[in-house]
This record gives C-alpha cells, structure tokens and sequence, in this order.
C-alpha cells in the first residue's frame, strides 16, 4: 500500500477513536496490519516518539493520552489518625470507616481531589456548612476556607452530628 493512503488511512482511524476499549482495538490492529504499523511508527516519529512500542501505546501517543491514561480517578483509602487543625484534638484513625474529619468538630483538611491522591495542593480547613441525610445517612457538606472548593464526606457513628442538623449548633 501506498504510504501516503497509509497515513491517510490511520490519520482517518485516529479521528474515530473515543474509548479505551476503541484504543486497544485499533492498537491490536496496528500490530497485525503492517501498512499501519509502518504508518503509525513514521507519525510517532514526526511527533518525537518511540517508534517502538506496542500498537496500543503508539495509538496513545498519536492521540496525547498518555498523561490521561495515568491519572487515578478511583479512591485510594489512606486511613492515618491526625491532629485536628481546628480544635487540636487527636483523632485516631476511622477503622473499618476511613476517617477523614474531627469527630468532634467534624472539620476536615483540604487535601484530596479524588479521595486519597492528596493532589489538591490547598491543605485549607473545611468547615462543615449543611448536614444532609442520604440513606439514612448523614452526609457533611463542606467547603474551604482558602480556596473556596466543595467537598461531602459521609458522618460516622462516633461524630457529634448536632440533632437538629444545623452547623450553627457546631463548636466555634
């Protein structure tokens, strides 16, 4: 095949891939078909890539998803006990429920994005500014003294979570 078509042929592939499942595919393809093999390894080239790798990695490339692809999106439960920032209590770790705020103050620490990756880079004090019931649950809604940001975190059975719900009823 032409090398040209070859280009033209994976340039039009690219354009359709949305996936993971769709990148693994046409990675698979790569490697069988050598017309698009030799085309992907002359585009990784041209963009300053190992030419030499498995069909699925030079799809991500091509595409500038390898940074994406390395990202954690899932929680990672880091559970450690901790001095409280707010009211100094020390609060030791949640157990069978990671503990993420005071019990006492229920004040918590700006430090995660996604639960557990500690990519915020804030570090600033949570204040606890509605209570909702979500299952029979409640739930502490939060939001940042320093940046401003909105987290929600579930209340454990230890908290002292005002009855009446209301974060007024809260220490100062």
């Amino acid at each position: 095949m032409d090398p040209g078509a070859s280009d033209a042929a994976l340039a039009a592939l690219l354009t359709d891939v949305r996936s993971r499942g769709e990148i693994k595919r046409l990675g698979a393809r790569i490697d069988r078909e050598p017309h698009l093999r030799a085309a992907a390894e002359r585009a990784a080239r041209a963009a300053g890539h190992d030419p030499q790798r498995p069909g699925k990695h030079l799809v991500r490339a091509l595409l500038d998803r390898e940074a994406a692809a390395r990202v954690r999106t899932n929680p990672i439960h880091i559970d450690e006990g901790f001095a409280c920032l707010h009211c100094g209590a020390e609060v030791p770790a949640g157990g069978s429920m990671i503990r993420d705020h005071c019990p006492t103050c229920l004040r918590s620490r700006h430090l995660d994005v996604v639960p557990g990756d500690r990519a915020a880079g804030c570090g600033g004090l949570l204040d606890p500014v509605r209570f909702s019931l979500d299952h029979g649950a409640v739930a502490i809604h939060y939001q940042c003294r320093t940046c401003g940001a909105d987290w929600r975190g579930r209340a454990h059975p230890d908290d002292q979570v005002p009855p009446d719900l209301d974060p007024a009823s809260l220490p100062a």
